[in-house]
């Protein structure tokens, strides 16, 4: 009899508990959630039961209202991939058998764009296929915002307010000498993650995900976001704006849309679309391990790269140069080391589904930091952000008022470097002058002297000058033919020109190199002037 009463209790007890369970950790069904659909012809209405409902147009697959919690978030213009598809798109949509989760389909001839979200999640996860590059040239979904509601923008890419464009029609000046734009302030697309706008009690965020289709490396900015009488919100999968390599085709994404009451949301669980038959959605893939680095330099950081026409990918490396990166679409990829951003060690390696690719520890063969030299005016780095200027390239306009003059400049190699110009204008700062001794011995040997730059623009190069003889002057570098440092990005090509200079031309004591741009083609104006983005300048032993 104790027994079963003892039984009884432990039984009564044991369902208080699960009782409270259920309202002090309830189980996450959001995903389980029923998701509710209506299409009355001409749109099809999705409501997540959570706060947002999505309308996309059955004509053009536009997102034509966004609301969250009753408060309109779309503006009166569509939000769409592209351009906008017109009247060419095809609009079908089906949801699963468990009523969970819904599909929107948009497709034309050349691109399948998706739509997909599920119960209880206020997210548009999307995808976009295609076999051919939009007639834009760029690839990109738009997120048109409802401006007076969406008030709390980067203030870099804000223009409102702004006394008129500076620069074509798309760099905006303000009273106060300040600049502002959508190419600044942009995240590097190894740093994309989740970024977006709010207002009250209301945000909407991009989920940039995969990144493996798009174009331009680890190191890569575009557009992400645009304030006006709009507050515009862009995913960039690919443009024409300082492009370093070609399009990719096929499945770019999955990304999404976030819709929250202000707070910034974590990155979302994308593995659920493995299910959703999306084309070009790949399932099988590889992996490749790399034991380790050696010869790094300490104080930089390591990045591993890998690339190919299909596919991109990039992982940090550790303090011993190992790394490992997971989930890659099968082929042979070119392998990069990057200390910091510049290329220092490339070899092929090859991904096998279901397989992993071991790479033994390397060693790195091509960092110009290691030769000895005389003098070294910056860092192998493929950055110009320890000069002058240099960390402003990406936020705002050369012209800001923000920034310290960029000369011309006169500079003696051990002076603090944030002196010397981390762009060379041949119409705003030129010539810059580099002043240096040399001794009895140093001045009776010729020399090796090496210009780096991360980019160029009008076929800019050096023209050089050592005490009145002026150098050869070397061939344009290959890069994008963009503006490229005006428009928030000191990447393009790497490029070293180099020369060699004959003991004549050196004297002992007090010693002058002069550096002008060269170009075959007329300037634009003072920024838009033929000129390049420097990585380092040295004099070698």
């Amino acid at each position: 009899m104790t027994y079963r009463l003892a039984r009884k209790g432990w039984s009564v007890l044991l369902l208080i508990v699960m009782f409270a369970s259920v309202f002090a950790f309830p189980a996450s069904t959001s995903h389980a959630a029923t998701i509710h659909v209506s299409d009355n012809g001409s749109r099809i209405e999705v409501n997540t039961g959570s706060g947002l409902v999505y309308i996309v147009n059955k004509t053009n697959g536009d997102i034509i209202s966004a609301k969250m919690n009753g408060t309109e978030l779309n503006s009166s213009r569509g939000s769409h991939i592209g351009s906008g598809l017109g009247s060419s798109a095809n609009v079908t949509w089906n949801k699963s058998p468990s009523g969970s989760t819904v599909l929107i389909t948009v497709s034309t001839n050349t691109l399948t764009h998706y739509y997909a979200s599920r119960g209880g999640e206020n997210i548009i996860y999307m995808a976009t296929h295609i076999t051919a590059q939009p007639s834009i040239g760029e690839l990109r979904y738009i997120f048109r915002g409802n401006g007076s509601v969406l008030t709390g923008v980067p203030v870099q890419s804000n223009n409102r307010g702004n006394t008129g464009a500076i620069e074509s029609q798309d760099v905006f000046g303000f009273a106060n000498g300040q600049t502002a734009s959508k190419y600044y302030g942009n995240d590097q697309a190894k740093d994309l993650s989740v970024r977006g706008v709010t207002g009250s009690g209301v945000g909407v965020y991009m989920a940039y995900g995969n990144r493996e289709k798009s174009s331009g490396g680890p190191f890569f900015r575009d557009i992400q976001f645009q304030s006006g009488s709009e507050t515009e919100v862009y995913n960039y999968m690919n443009s024409g704006h300082a492009q370093t390599e070609d399009w990719r085709l096929g499945l770019h994404g999955p990304y999404a849309l976030i819709f929250t009451t202000g707070g910034t949301p974590a990155v979302p669980d994308f593995s659920w679309m493995s299910g959703l038959n999306l084309q070009g959605w790949v399932t099988s893939r590889g992996n490749v391990v790399l034991n380790g680095l050696s010869d790094m330099e300490s104080g930089y950081a390591y990045t591993i790269g890998f690339a190919n026409s299909s596919a991109q990918y990039w992982v940090n490396a550790s303090g011993s140069g190992a790394a490992a990166k997971y989930g890659m679409i099968p082929g042979t990829y070119t392998m990069t080391v990057y200390k910091g951003e510049l290329a220092v060690y490339t070899e092929n390696v090859t991904v096998n589904a279901g397989q992993t690719t071991t790479v033994n520890t390397r060693t790195i063969t091509n960092d110009p930091g290691k030769a000895p030299s005389i003098w070294r005016i910056g860092n192998w780095d493929g950055t110009p952000r320890e000069f002058l200027n240099g960390q402003t390239i990406p936020i705002r306009h050369p012209s800001d008022s923000r920034n310290p003059s960029w000369g011309p400049v006169n500079y003696t190699p051990g002076s603090a470097v944030n002196r010397f110009p981390a762009i060379q204008f041949r119409g705003q700062n030129s010539p810059t002058t580099v002043n240096f001794n040399l001794n009895a011995a140093q001045a009776s040997s010729s020399h090796v002297f090496n210009i780096g730059i991360t980019a160029a623009y009008n076929n800019g190069r050096p023209s050089v000058t050592i005490n009145g003889q002026t150098l050869s002057n070397p061939a344009p570098s290959s890069q994008p033919k963009t503006r490229s440092f005006t428009i928030g990005t000191y990447r393009g090509n790497n490029t070293t020109f180099s020369w060699n200079i004959p003991a004549s031309y050196f004297v002992q004591g007090a010693n002058t190199i002069t550096i002008t741009p060269i170009s075959g083609s007329s300037d634009l104006g003072n920024w838009l002037s033929a000129g390049w983005v420097y990585d380092c300048v040295e004099l070698l032993h």
